[in-house]
């Protein structure tokens, strides 16, 4: 599974480390998964991570009700990786991985790299990220680094 040159994936914080609400900042990743639509993206990609990632990836489910050619593809990092979450966001995982068209747990087991390989497993497969960035070193900055090395467009949502 190479690049989908219609594939868009997304990278985000936590809640906990967010300076605006969920409520705002799901208005704007609405936007931009709409946006993405209406340029022909048909296929994204969530790490399933609580926060932005379960976040965007709810919102593209819903967004499936309506048009059948969008896919929804949840790119683990390995499995049990929420065992440790509270149990309102293991719920909203389990909703989601069941909702999504393929799930890809992309190490066998927990790694200090596991997070990392998930997230160039994403943009390797996607010609665009959605970022919701805080401008702190960590992930979400590493994956869109990551993305400019690899010529992916990155449009990024505001965190602040």
């Amino acid at each position: 599974m190479g690049e989908i040159v219609n594939g868009c994936c997304f990278t985000g914080h936590r809640e906990n480390k967010l300076h605006r609400t969920e409520k705002e900042i799901l208005k704007d990743l609405d936007r931009e998964i709409s946006r993405a639509i209406e340029e022909g993206y048909t296929t994204f990609i969530c790490g399933m991570a609580y926060g932005v990632d379960i976040w965007a990836g709810e919102i593209v489910a819903k967004k499936r009700f309506w048009n059948r050619k969008i896919r929804l593809i949840a790119a683990v990092p390995f499995e049990g990786f929420e065992s440790r979450w509270n149990e309102q966001w293991k719920n909203r995982y389990q909703k989601l991985l069941k909702k999504a068209d393929e799930v890809h747990y992309i190490c066998e087991g927990y790694a200090s790299f596991a997070y990392q390989r998930r997230n160039e497993w994403m943009v390797d497969r996607s010609s665009r990220v959605i970022a919701v960035y805080n401008g702190e070193p960590g992930g979400t900055r590493n994956t869109i680094n990551y993305a400019k090395k690899k010529d992916v467009c990155v449009r990024q949502v505001e965190s602040a």
